[in-house]
């Protein structure tokens, strides 16, 4: 895969995604949207990759959106008006990524704030550098929460950590990202992408790749569930489908033998026909 704005590497499972542009510690732009985007359909149907990374290069993960243009740098002209108004460039890549079949891991290097902080909310596993810096600033640029993180972000921390860190718009350190379970690690800098390549490789050896896709999207999907019988009804046909399939057949057999598991089925082709259960009319989530 060749991006302008992103580096990629494949190692045994494992594909490490690197935001690439140090110059600009990282700055979000549409090149880097568009790359992402099409970045998401790359891995959602290349069988190779079980799980990735995102690290930022040199010394900042991600400052936000590219603020090069100036003062207009987040208007379009249409004044908001609905039927005008151009979709987030934030939300097109948090959506897109919150319907991924693979798993993705944060590994935050250094400043992520606005949108550098915003995309990683859909990621199922955020670990943090002791160097790295938070920032929801948006009240602090005269806008609002963007890529849908409204949403996300008071899933992750609870709405009143989420509000104090909005309304105020203040940075802080990964300590307090922590405390509040934005980041669910802090590591010395030298030893982050090594634990999160640690993390997805677990995932690449040992695991079912459609178990995975599955789990990951019933966990997601079931945050905005009004009941438990949302849950009951897609777990009921998420095991009758993976039970009766050869995943689960090696997986007892593998236990039993005592030896590592040898998983057949393929997310690109194995997927059971009610897949993606959340946009068929009579899924009632």
């Amino acid at each position: 895969m060749a991006y302008e704005t992103l580096l990629t590497d494949l190692n045994e499972g494992v594909m490490t995604l690197t935001l690439n542009r140090p110059d600009k510690l990282n700055a979000f732009t549409v090149g880097m949207m568009k790359d992402l985007l099409d970045f998401f359909e790359q891995v959602d149907s290349d069988d190779a990759i079980r799980a990735v990374v995102v690290t930022g290069a040199g010394r900042g993960f991600c400052a936000g959106a590219d603020l090069s243009s100036g003062g207009d740098a987040f208007g379009s002209g249409s004044g908001g008006e609905s039927q005008r108004a151009p979709r987030d460039g934030g939300g097109l890549v948090t959506l897109r990524l919150f319907d991924c079949k693979k798993p993705f891991i944060a590994a935050i290097n250094g400043p992520a704030v606005g949108v550098g902080v915003t995309h990683t909310l859909p990621m199922d596993i955020r670990l943090a550098s002791s160097k790295a810096k938070f920032g929801f600033v948006f009240a602090r640029r005269g806008i609002a929460p963007e890529a849908a993180s409204s949403w996300f972000l008071p899933r992750v921390v609870g709405i009143s950590k989420a509000m104090e860190w909005v309304s105020s718009g203040r940075v802080f350190g990964a300590d307090e990202a922590l405390a509040a379970g934005l980041v669910s690690e802090v590591l010395e800098p030298e030893a982050l992408l090594p634990r999160a390549q640690e993390l997805a490789a677990e995932i690449a050896a040992n695991t079912s790749a459609v178990s995975v896709a599955l789990s990951r999207q019933m966990m997601w999907k079931m945050l905005g569930a009004s009941h438990p019988m949302e849950a009951h009804r897609i777990d009921s046909q998420v095991i009758d489908f993976m039970g009766s399939g050869p995943d689960s057949r090696e997986g007892v057999e593998s236990f039993l033998e005592k030896r590592a598991p040898k998983f057949s089925m393929k997310v690109s082709k194995d997927l059971p026909d009610f897949y993606p259960w959340w946009e068929q009319p009579e899924y009632e989530g």
